[in-house]
């Protein structure tokens, strides 16, 4: 249930990148450095995607653990873009609250698949 889940929490949570992304793009807001919020947060979903074909428990977990620390590089520019004022309370908000959320359930997953490994 929580894959189920985790997949479509992180595809929405890609779109809503993308879209964030193109607005701050016709903002003109930092678009030197539009591309790595737009990469870690698209990046999310597809490793979860990817974990789903992988070759074994191992695999599965690896693919996971990129998609955790894709979700801490997008907390990260979230955070740096709130702070310089390029995104507005809400946006931030909004978008960091679901990126919390699939962190947590990443985290939650990846424990259970180590502790299942490991039977």
């Amino acid at each position: 249930m929580a894959d189920n889940q985790l997949v479509i929490l992180s595809k929405a949570f890609a779109v809503d990148t993308i879209r964030l992304c193109e607005n701050l793009r016709e903002r003109k807001k930092a678009t030197a450095i539009l591309n790595q919020l737009l990469r870690s947060g698209t990046s999310i979903g597809a490793n979860i995607h990817e974990a789903n074909y992988a070759s074994g428990k191992a695999d599965f977990i690896n693919k996971f653990q990129i998609a955790l620390k894709e979700c801490y590089e997008t907390d990260y520019w979230l955070d740096i873009f709130h702070a310089a004022g390029i995104l507005m309370n809400e946006e931030f908000t909004d978008m960091y609250g679901q990126c919390s959320k699939i962190r947590k359930l990443l985290i939650a997953s990846i424990t259970t698949a180590k502790k299942n490994s490991e039977r």
